[in-house]
């Protein structure tokens, strides 16, 4: 390895003579003179016990910090925070999911700087914690590796597979009594078997898999399942390519573009993937000055097949892609197509196409696999994210159309101030078919924290209502959610959006055929009644979620707090 020139570029304040303090606080941790010779490598893992996403993760993070060693680097561990979106949904708990993005991401750009580590592996789960890091890697602009902990296996009950939505869906299906309370409790106690991230196309595997096509984690990284062997590989895979990294003295900002986030967005489409990741990009997109807007989106989303059948609004998980190939044989089959472009930098130091080269391709032969079909047999000719315009959604909207929910939809609004007031009125019976249920004040400013609107639509899929019932909110979607709804929708109503003028019973409109949405008022009503709208004070007077409220920018604009 060529150390003059790592240490060339080095960061650190202890190799400087004057920082007698910094030399002797690193020999107390047990390093040696030789050491103070070596990159220093922050290895930090959002591992934490209370969470299957990221329950593992920290002895992830020790078979890399092995492996950096042995590969004549020093690798010095640190943990930044985790939220589980699974255990926080549908309670007050949601509120901190996508703030923990933000502060996952100051948090590792702080101990980063702090301490002047010359590169970075972070060892992630959970939904929040890949653009967290991903997002303080541009920002440090110095070496680095995004290691995603891998999904979750299937759970199993009475011969069919389960997954977190499984156990949202039958509460629904209580409710609607369709089965027994001894039925649900086996389905949640069968949902989730172990380590790993939630099965389907949500958003910890749309953002692992979308990560990796940007650029920032190595080849099949996304699509490992937690608990293949495979996996405990990765960290010598890491190691060796950090090494790399430094060597050529190859940074994010040098491998990040505008293209390699179309690349992310056109995979994002493929797969089904969830509307989260319009919030994260833009986000991404922020951190590396690049000009990313909804409108992008929509094109990349124009231009890009719908090939996969996964879960939610499909039938398979992640672990049937790495079981016909992986995220890189979907890839290869995009870049030879046309959906990607191939010269596009990465974490091995070669180009996308060059990492794909020698990849086994996906195979169409008839009963060979039906995960990922081909273009002429795409699921939707173009991509489910779509971004709808209207008198409700003048700055934009993101909905998610797999194409199974139909493009148009008109119907009565029942309004919902808050998520607990809408499951409560669906769990009663007020929601019929052919209506629109608003749930509002739940965006970034008025959740605060933009909460996930996943309890609700499970209520809803599990009365039987999905195919005749539309949701749209100010807030956002798990990326489990399936069925015709809309999120994102801006301004919010806590920053005077039409949403907050919508009364029950006003008719509301979405057509997916223009990406429209608009409540069916005049202009005249809509300014009457915003005259006599009157702000509601912010629901938090301090802590993270005041300061977030304060400082968050609108969903439009990827929810970031340093705009």
């Amino acid at each position: 390895m060529k150390m003059e020139k790592i240490n060339k570029y080095s960061k650190r304040l202890t190799q400087d003579e004057s920082q007698p303090a910094s030399q002797a606080m690193l020999y107390a941790v047990g390093l040696t003179d030789e050491d103070m010779q070596k990159a220093q490598v922050g290895i930090a893992s959002t591992g934490y016990d209370g969470n299957p996403c990221n329950m593992h993760l920290n002895g992830l993070a020790s078979e890399v910090k092995i492996e950096t060693k042995i590969a004549g680097l020093v690798g010095l561990g640190f943990n930044t925070i985790g939220v589980s979106d699974g255990i926080s949904m549908g309670t007050s708990g949601m509120n901190y999911s996508l703030a923990s993005r933000d502060i996952i991401a100051d948090s590792i750009e702080t101990v980063m700087n702090a301490q002047s580590y010359d590169a970075l592996i972070a060892v992630v789960g959970c939904d929040k914690n890949m653009p967290g890091a991903v997002i303080a890697m541009l920002r440090l602009n110095r070496p680095s590796i995004m290691m995603y902990g891998g999904t979750i296996a299937s759970g199993k009950y009475k011969g069919r597979k389960l997954n977190i939505v499984s156990a949202f869906e039958a509460l629904g299906q209580k409710v609607a009594g369709e089965i027994e309370e001894e039925e649900y409790r086996d389905i949640i106690k069968s949902a989730i078997p172990g380590a790993g991230a939630c099965g389907g196309m949500y958003t910890a595997n749309t953002m692992a898999s979308a990560i990796e096509c940007m650029g920032f984690a190595l080849p099949y990284n996304s699509s490992i399942p937690a608990e293949n062997p495979n996996k405990l590989s990765e960290s010598e895979r890491t190691a060796r390519a950090i090494k790399n990294l430094l060597e050529l003295d190859l940074k994010p900002l040098d491998i990040i573009s505008k293209k390699s986030i179309e690349n992310a967005i056109a995979l994002v489409n493929a797969l089904g993937g969830s509307t989260n990741a319009v919030l994260h990009f833009l986000a991404i997109a922020h951190a590396a000055d690049i000009d990313f807007t909804l409108a992008d989106f929509q094109r990349v989303s124009d231009r890009t097949p719908l090939i996969a059948d996964l879960k939610p609004s499909g039938k398979y998980l992640m672990e049937d892609v790495h079981g016909v190939g992986g995220t890189p044989a979907v890839m290869k089959y995009l870049l030879d197509n046309g959906y990607l472009h191939g010269e596009c930098l990465t974490v091995t130091g070669k180009t996308l196409a060059e990492n794909l080269a020698n990849v086994e391709g996906l195979t169409f032969e008839e009963d060979s696999q039906d995960v990922i079909y081909p273009k002429d047999k795409a699921l939707k000719t173009s991509g489910n994210l779509q971004i709808l315009y209207g008198n409700l959604a003048t700055e934009g909207a993101v909905a998610k159309i797999s194409g199974n929910e139909g493009l148009l939809f008109e119907g009565k609004a029942v309004v919902y101030d808050g998520e607990q007031a809408a499951n409560t009125g669906i769990s009663n019976g007020e929601v019929e078919r052919g209506d629109v249920v608003v749930i509002r004040y739940v965006g970034p400013k008025g959740g605060p924290g933009m909460p996930e609107m996943l309890k609700p639509t499970s209520l809803i899929m599990g009365a039987g209502l999905g195919k005749s019932v539309a949701l749209i909110t100010d807030g956002r979607f798990s990326g489990g959610t399936h069925g015709f709804v809309v999120g994102h929708i801006t301004p919010e109503a806590q920053s005077g959006g039409t949403i907050g003028l919508i009364e029950t019973g006003d008719k509301i409109k979405i057509s997916a055929e223009d990406n429209s949405i608009n409540v069916l008022l005049s202009e005249d009503e809509l300014a009457k009644r915003k005259s006599k709208w009157v702000q509601p004070a912010l629901k938090h007077k301090k802590g993270i979620l005041y300061k977030y409220a304060k400082s968050v920018a609108s969903a439009s604009k990827g929810c970031v707090t340093d705009l």
